[in-house]
């Protein structure tokens, strides 16, 4: 089991899915705590199963926040990150990828990491922050949040729930009626394909 810290521990199990979310620099109010990393705390229970999905604490309020970057909504800068999550299963082979959704400031993904978790995340951050910042017109500033929120998925039913979550995660925040609608996520991906 690799095991590294930063602000938050991240312990992956070898040939583990792994449930990451990462979110845009700047994207919840400061004045709220939510802008620290901090840790897991909170649980979502799922209503087929009586497991608990755990999910980074502040997961809705990154759905709900009007303010702060929404640079992901841009579909000029959305694709991007769709790309590379793609390019990094298929090309780099850094992972297998089992569900994903590119929200308009945060991104979830579920995969079974073949290279370390840091290799993955700075390659998946660092390349999709520099081509995001060139069509925006950006320099010298963040483009995501240092950290991720990882949790390492521990049975085949919470596999399914967190795949659930991340593909319905577009339903819940409004922006639309059907997962399969919102085209940048596995589901919308699947069913264009």
């Amino acid at each position: 089991m690799a095991f590294t810290r930063r602000h938050l521990p991240h312990w992956i199990p070898e040939e583990t899915a792994v449930f990451v979310t990462w979110r845009l620099a700047g994207s919840l109010p400061p004045d709220q705590g939510w802008d620290r990393p901090s840790p897991f705390v909170a649980c979502h229970a799922s209503p087929k199963r009586s497991s608990a999905l755990p999910l980074l604490p502040n997961d809705e309020q990154l759905d709900r926040v009007r303010s702060g970057p929404a640079w992901l909504s841009d579909s000029r800068v959305a694709p991007v990150v769709v790309n590379a999550l793609l390019f990094g299963e298929t090309v780099r082979r850094f992972y297998e990828l089992h569900a994903w959704v590119v929200m308009p400031n945060h991104v979830h993904a579920i995969f079974e990491p073949r290279a370390a978790m840091p290799t993955v995340m700075r390659w998946l951050k660092g390349r999709t922050s520099r081509v995001a910042n060139q069509i925006l017109g950006r320099t010298g500033t963040p483009f995501w949040q240092d950290e991720s929120f990882d949790h390492w998925v521990r049975s085949a039913g919470e596999l399914q729930d967190l795949i659930e979550y991340v593909e319905n995660n577009p339903v819940k925040a409004g922006l639309v009626e059907a997962k399969e609608q919102w085209r940048w996520s596995s589901a919308g991906w699947r069913h264009v394909s």
